[in-house]
């Protein structure tokens, strides 16, 4: 099937295809007790992709991957990317009617799940006359042993998708981010220049997989020949004790998982000998002041990274180690290869420390969205910039400053309030885990300024935390309501679900 590539392409199975014959025995994946080298990802992978060829898919053809972290992830995605297949993953955590939806809308001709979802994917499989599926759990290693061992090499264009990510549906139905060979294998190259990942080198899957970032960081491990360990699941003391057995140098985590370290006993985390930590990076929502300096005081062998990107754009900025206590709320100058630029309403650029519509262009950036021009065609320009759909400004070096979702925006009283400012003040209170400000309707005011804080252990009214913050912001900035919650609802990237906490507030309201 197909025709053996001459190497000129780049694709996301390459690495491995490489690491295989450069380093064989080393290891390339860990998964609590179970392992693979380098020798064993190659093979394995080369016999799922001949066995869904021989299922009769073509090059192409869609493979939704319903599929938690685990070892075999890595296998299925170079195995897909082998067969010239186009995954498409998906959160194991959505109901049966959002996988429904992207069954339909990807129009995938195979699943390869875990068994113990397929509950969840059968009706959307029947819907979509999908009988091709795979069960990881079930008859997956069958499959794999009836299947050959030989590299199929299906020659892919670098341009072709080897993925399509569908955005979290916080605005509306998802829609399918279509993903390059190209973009993601120079994103893995580059996460491993600027994050040491490589021979020799371990990092830990933490984020999950199916999410754009969770995977990217992960499996640029296996791309440039170092290990990655997966965490089937987030919790802040595995981590911790990971770390100290397994004894990696790199993690990748979400500002969620920074809030949740920062929660345990200060004995804890000082309990556990992290040394061998050389950097975090984080991304995905913006992280705190207080909780990058916490990181920092708290890790003192790793280099802070801050990062900001989104799936259509991969990454965009990264704020580095020395910029972190000096640039305050900053996500650093442009990545590798991109530039950017901050435009008003009528596209014109604006001026050092104004705010406007930050727009990114590089190699990385995503090829539309699926079947769905009108959306691609409001998300980009014609020379190839990018809407990331977030507030942002540029200091004096061209540093960027993420103020905020451009939908998250508040008018009170004619006048904008940028939540992000009010949540990093609401932040410095001791008595505050976690906080999103949102704009409700209000007669008066035509939306009010709330805010929703997650407590620590000490209790605190809300009249004490508006009067904390009226020390930094101006009076119209101040929430004009304070409600408390066990939890925010977030996505799989550690999001906050603002449109979310802003439907039950109004629901709430008398």
């Amino acid at each position: 099937m197909g025709t053996r590539s001459n190497g000129a392409e780049l694709n996301i199975a390459n690495g491995i295809r490489e690491f295989a014959v450069a380093t064989p025995r080393a290891t390339a994946v860990v998964d609590g007790d179970r392992s693979l080298t380098y020798a064993a990802l190659d093979e394995r992978s080369s016999r799922l992709a001949q066995g869904l060829l021989a299922l009769g898919l073509a090059t192409g053809d869609r493979v939704t991957v319903l599929l938690g972290n685990r070892l075999e992830y890595c296998e299925i995605a170079c195995g897909l990317a082998k067969a010239g297949l186009v995954s498409v993953p998906v959160n194991p955590r959505l109901t049966a009617p959002e996988v429904a939806y992207i069954l339909r809308h990807s129009g995938s001709r195979a699943v390869i799940l875990d068994e113990a979802l397929r509950d969840v994917a059968e009706p959307g499989m029947l819907a979509a006359g999908i009988e091709r599926v795979v069960g990881v759990g079930g008859g997956y290693e069958t499959f794999l042993e009836a299947a050959r061992p030989a590299d199929p090499t299906v020659e892919v264009p670098e341009t072709d998708p080897f993925t399509i990510c569908y955005t979290a549906g916080t605005t509306g139905k998802p829609k399918g981010v279509v993903i390059s060979h190209r973009s993601r294998a120079i994103t893995f190259y580059l996460t491993a220049l600027e994050w040491g990942l490589g021979p020799g080198r371990m990092t830990l899957g933490v984020a999950p997989m199916y999410h754009g970032a969770g995977f990217a960081f992960a499996y640029a491990a296996c791309v440039t020949g170092g290990t990655v360990a997966m965490l089937r699941a987030y919790d802040p003391e595995l981590l911790l004790d990971t770390v100290e057995r397994h004894r990696p140098s790199s993690v990748f985590l979400v500002p969620a998982h920074i809030q949740m370290l920062r929660a345990l006993p200060e004995a804890v985390v000082t309990g556990h000998d992290t040394s061998s930590l050389a950097t975090i990076y984080v991304n995905a929502a913006p992280l705190p002041q207080q909780a990058k300096v916490w990181t920092i005081e708290n890790f003192p062998t790793a280099g802070l990274h801050e990062l900001y990107g989104s799936t259509e754009a991969s990454i965009v900025t990264n704020l580095r180690p020395p910029d972190q206590l000096r640039k305050e709320r900053c996500v650093g100058p442009p990545w590798f290869m991109t530039q950017v630029r901050v435009l008003d309403a009528e596209g014109e650029p604006v001026g050092t420390g104004e705010p406007g519509e930050l727009w990114s262009r590089s190699p990385m950036v995503f090829r539309g969205y699926l079947d769905d021009p009108e959306a691609t065609r409001q998300a980009t320009s014609e020379d190839g910039f990018v809407s990331s759909g977030d507030i942002a400004m540029l200091d004096e070096d061209r540093y960027v400053y993420i103020v905020d979702r451009v939908r998250d925006l508040i008018i009170t009283g004619g006048v904008n309030v940028y939540p992000r400012e009010v949540e990093e003040v609401l932040h410095k209170h001791p008595a505050v885990a976690d906080v999103a400000v949102v704009g409700v309707p209000d007669e008066k005011w035509g939306e009010k300024v709330v805010a929703v804080v997650v407590p620590r252990r000490e209790p605190v009214a809300p009249a004490e935390l508006v009067e904390f913050a009226r020390g930094e912001l101006a009076g119209f900035k101040l929430p004009k309501e304070v409600r408390f919650v066990t939890a925010l609802p977030r996505n799989a990237a550690g999001k906050i679900l603002k449109r979310q906490i802003r439907g039950e507030l109004q629901q709430s309201a008398p």
